[in-house]
């Protein structure tokens, strides 16, 4: 339950119950289709002329179609609903520091164009180099009703739209929801690349109905934590929340970029695990052989190296799962998730580094805790999956109207 915010509070009218039936039963076709007018009914509990008007509605706008059936044993054939996945189209951006990688998707957050591009240094360069993609997008695509951008990032940006934190992107603080709504003409909705990925397990994954408790932790260049709590994401003052890759493991560690010493990210990075298997972590320890051949050593072939027996490969993911689980644990036992999942190039070694990640977690949390750890599939691309959601919400989630 939750205390009404008397200093903070809209009314409720006749226009909040039409929004939140017509998204019921938007999310109930969804969510159940096929499906006709009376299964809508009988599931939302709606009366059938309740029913009827919001359908009628929706297939005027194009958000469902209704279409024929097969032959009924008795009586008028119903006709069935289907979510019209095709009609809206979603841009979904996922910005990181090295590239920038842009997908349109529709509804189901299938996508039938992709690109990727170098992220520019500066955040108007990165808004024209945006507004080129989106142009060639609809240009390929004219069919599609556009409703908005969704931007995945490597930071935090607050209610006004500006960047307020973001140390491996290195912009500083720019507003850009105005940049880029300005440049792309259509809305544009951000959120940190971790909390993008739990709303996306939230919408598409594949867990129970129950599931309202899910913690994601991208791994990267960095560490992201995205923390969905009752079904809600949480934000925290100055919508900061979740930061746990700049919680300090030790202080005389490594600098990290948020300008503190031995940060989380530090040790259990992507970034992290190439400096340590080049040598190069501040700790006294000898580069490995072949070092001036790794300038442009990747965390793919760090895995390639691994899994063609590498023993420094090995031993660089061995420790990056170890620190991960270190890691892990508070989260575990500070917030009892019923879920945490695991996003990044990582879970590809997941024979090799899960065990060792359950293990050390399982060791420093509560053992009443049942936590499910587990790893996503990089193939579905998570993180671009997260920015579709980040638009698909607007229309599907509880609507915020006065």
């Amino acid at each position: 339950m939750r205390k009404i915010d008397l200093t903070n509070f809209q009314l409720a009218t006749s226009e909040t119950a039409r929004h939140i039936n017509r998204r019921i039963a938007l999310n109930i076709i969804r969510r159940h289709q096929p499906m006709s007018r009376a299964d809508v009914a009988r599931r939302s509990g709606l009366q059938r002329s309740t029913v009827s008007a919001i359908i009628d509605q929706l297939i005027g706008e194009g958000w469902v179609t209704e279409g024929a059936s097969p032959a009924s044993a008795r009586g008028r054939r119903p006709r069935f609903l289907h979510l019209n996945v095709e009609r809206a189209g979603i841009i979904a951006v996922d910005l990181r520091p090295g590239m920038t990688r842009v997908g349109l998707a529709g509804l189901d957050a299938r996508f039938v164009m992709q690109t990727e591009w170098v992220t520019p240094a500066k955040p108007d360069e990165f808004a024209r180099k945006l507004a080129r993609t989106v142009t060639d997008f609809r240009n390929a695509h004219p069919e599609m009703v556009y409703e908005g951008v969704g931007v995945s990032l490597p930071g935090r940006v607050d209610q006004s739209g500006t960047l307020m934190f973001a140390p491996n992107l290195g912009w500083g603080q720019v507003n850009i929801r105005r940049l880029l709504e300005s440049s792309v003409d259509l809305p544009v909705v951000f959120e940190n690349a971790a909390s993008a990925c739990a709303l996306a397990e939230l919408w598409f994954g594949r867990h129970p109905d129950d599931v309202k408790h899910l913690v994601a932790v991208t791994v990267s260049e960095g560490i992201g934590v995205g923390l969905l709590l009752n079904g809600q994401l949480f934000h925290g003052t100055d919508s900061l929340a979740g930061e746990f890759g700049h919680v300090t493991l030790d202080e005389s560690g490594p600098p990290c970029s948020c300008g503190k010493t031995g940060c989380w990210e530090q040790y259990a990075s992507n970034s992290a695990a190439l400096a340590y298997y080049l040598g190069d972590t501040g700790m006294i320890r000898p580069a490995p052989q072949g070092a001036a051949d790794d300038a442009a050593l990747t965390f793919d072939e760090i895995l390639r190296r691994a899994d063609r027996g590498d023993a420094r490969a090995i031993e660089t993911l061995e420790r990056m799962a170890r620190y991960l689980g270190i890691g892990l644990a508070p989260i575990v036992t500070g917030l009892a998730p019923q879920v945490l999942v695991i996003i990044g190039a990582i879970t590809g070694a997941w024979n090799r580094v899960g065990p060792i990640l359950e293990d050390v977690v399982r060791s420093r949390s509560m053992s009443l805790i049942k936590t499910r750890l587990v790893p996503t599939d990089p193939a579905t691309q998570p993180r671009l999956r997260g920015a579709v959601t980040l638009v698909v919400q607007r229309h599907f989630a509880v609507p915020n109207v006065s």
